[in-house]
């Protein structure tokens, strides 16, 4: 497996991950009826942000993006989002991605990365990012629809650099 940037080439099998989690409705508060364009728009990053693939040959294995958290004042603060092909789950995509993500923010002088809303009953992330450093540094009771648990918590994590 590498990391590498995403290339207009991986698009179809990026789309593919984006649909299967977002429709699966469990980790991230996007629609899931989000169409095909609005997955693109609010996945491929411009720059200064940046979008990778953790790849396999000619197969995408997992995606990221990454880039400040937010503007202006708030701009030395970075923050990061994953993805991971089901079939894929368990073979440390998620921490190679993770990894490339905190050495890319770090290199391009970000104080810290902060991950707005980590749902709390997704503890493979949760327990990922704990692993790489990040703190739990508080928790937005019932702001998360999860599909089958109803309203669960979201995290926001944090490691500073």
């Amino acid at each position: 497996m590498r990391i590498r940037e995403f290339r207009e080439a991986d698009w179809p099998q990026v789309w593919e991950i984006i649909q299967d989690v977002v429709r699966a409705g469990e980790t991230f508060p996007y629609d899931p009826a989000m169409t095909e364009g609005e997955a693109r728009v609010t996945w491929i990053e411009a720059p200064p942000g940046r979008t990778i693939v953790a790849v396999e040959g000619d197969r995408v294995l997992g995606t990221a993006k990454m880039g400040p958290n937010r503007p202006g004042a708030g701009a030395h603060i970075s923050t990061a989002s994953f993805m991971v092909a089901e079939a894929s789950r368990g073979r440390g995509v998620g921490g190679a991605l993770c990894r490339d993500a905190t050495s890319w923010a770090k290199s391009h002088d970000y104080a810290g990365m902060q991950f707005n809303a980590v749902v709390e009953t997704n503890r493979s992330a949760v327990e990922l990012y704990q692993r790489h450093g990040f703190r739990i540094l508080g928790t937005v009771p019932r702001a998360f629809a999860h599909p089958s648990r109803g309203r669960v918590g979201l995290h926001l994590m944090y490691l500073e650099f």
